[in-house]
């Protein structure tokens, strides 16, 4: 049975309403998520959250996407967390992009924020206890859940490899964290690059880094042109671990790197992103034979980042693997 609603057609128990919303935010009508991004509309999960919604037996709700620029206004974005905030039926929001410039813009508005998510200066997941705001940092956990999906046993340890993190938003720091955490013993990579085109992030992700005990050595570098970066791949070692973490061909087109770039010998390449023109996926695929690299891009990572702030936003428990787990990554699978 399929009924109509203003936007797109709804299901009996779910309804997917992802569109650009003029701020103020309209008000919910029903239980909503919301999906904070620069390009929400284009994003797969306006065909996942139905079936995961159906399956989760999340009942009558709906998702609404929320573009903003890429560093847009303080103003529009405490705008969004006051309009989340004071309306009872929209239950909180993933936080795409913006991570680091929403926490910094509207940090004085969370009721309760998480000391990760406070001490890195960013938030992914917003969500309500009865009338407290809180917000969480997810992607510290979920990279690593991500990362471990394809990254070979004791690789670290094996290797002696690296790590090159294009980009310092959240998702870089995040990565940057999970990989400097004393407790993976020796096998963690021998040293974390993090290269991006402005100095701010850096010296932010510097200051980080300082405060956490024993991490993984770290060098920050400053790459206003795509040439100086791929400089700097081509001294990694054999088998280190490239990563595109600037939304470059999605947010915005392009990539980081030039087509020239040399990707080290048996390297492991992954793409932050799964969806856009990916032209740094497309680089990396041009030297897999030639360079004997393991490519992978985004969605694992993607679905992690949404069962668990879907978990958060409805206070339900979603495993992060299991029957369950397997059975949301097979619905999300089929809309791909």
């Amino acid at each position: 049975m399929v009924r109509r609603c203003g936007f797109n057609a709804c299901s009996l128990n779910t309804c997917n309403l992802n569109a650009r919303h003029p701020m103020p935010l309209a008000p919910s009508t029903v239980p909503t998520m919301i999906f904070i991004g620069v390009t929400t509309g284009q994003s797969s999960i306006n065909r996942i959250f139905p079936r995961w919604a159906q399956a989760l037996g999340l009942g009558e709700c709906a998702l609404r996407g929320l573009d903003f620029k890429l560093h847009d206004a303080p103003e529009r974005y405490r705008e969004a967390v006051d309009a989340i905030k004071r309306d009872p039926l929209t239950r909180g929001a993933l936080v795409t992009t913006h991570k680091i410039d929403l926490c910094s813009a509207c940090r004085d508005q969370f009721d309760h924020l998480d000391p990760l998510s406070a001490s890195m200066g960013e938030i992914s997941s917003i969500y309500k206890r009865g009338e407290a705001l809180h917000g969480r940092a997810v992607d510290p956990w979920t990279v690593g859940l991500s990362l471990n999906a394809f990254l070979p046993p004791d690789h670290w340890r094996r290797t002696g490899a690296e790590v090159f993190i294009l980009g310092a938003g959240g998702s870089a720091v995040a990565l940057a964290w999970h990989l400097s955490k004393a407790d993976h013993g020796p096998d963690r990579p021998s040293r974390i690059h993090v290269a991006n085109r402005s100095q701010p992030r850096l010296d932010h992700l510097r200051a980080l880094h300082a405060a956490w005990p024993g991490a993984t050595p770290l060098s920050c570098h400053l790459v206003p042109r795509p040439e100086q970066a791929d400089a700097l791949v081509s001294t990694l070692p054999p088998g280190s671990l490239v990563v595109n973490a600037t939304g470059l061909g999605k947010d915005a087109p392009g990539s980081p790197l030039t087509g020239a770039a040399e990707f080290p010998e048996h390297g492991l390449v992954w793409e932050f992103n799964y969806r856009g023109n990916l032209v740094f996926l497309d680089q990396a695929r041009a030297r897999q034979t030639a360079r004997h690299l393991h490519i992978e891009d985004g969605w694992t990572y993607f679905l992690h980042g949404w069962t668990q702030v879907i978990a958060d936003v409805f206070d339900i428990a979603i495993p992060s693997s299991g029957p369950l787990f397997e059975q949301l990554s097979t619905l999300a699978a089929t809309t791909r």
